[in-house]
């Protein structure tokens, strides 16, 4: 992200705990939960549809599966692969947020 000179200077000044540290604390006050995956989970080596796994060097952009054939974008890959991550069953953050006590309504 600090390669993106738009975010670069909010981003080194702002320090990650203190990110995450906001990020619980809006979960906290609209009633969500709040799950951080394991930093060594393989999201973007692992296939979404039938979880075989593969070394994916970050210049490929494209999952392709050798064991079911599926063809997807790698973030988007990954980004299932989070969904159904351990401990994910019970994952609400986001829902039901603009329906929380305290949030007007538009």
């Amino acid at each position: 992200m600090l390669k993106n000179h738009g975010l670069a200077g909010s981003i080194a000044d702002a320090s990650f705990y203190e990110f995450r540290r906001q990020l619980g604390d809006k979960a906290e006050r609209y009633g969500s939960k709040l799950i951080i995956a394991d930093r060594f989970y393989p999201s973007s080596q692992l296939c979404s549809n039938c979880g075989y796994r593969q070394k994916m060097p970050l210049v490929r952009r494209t999952f392709e599966c050798p064991n079911c054939g599926l063809k997807i974008d790698r973030d988007l890959n990954a980004s299932r692969n989070l969904e159904k991550s351990p401990g994910s069953d019970d994952y609400t953050c986001g829902r039901g947020a603009a329906d929380s006590p305290g949030r007007s309504k538009k």
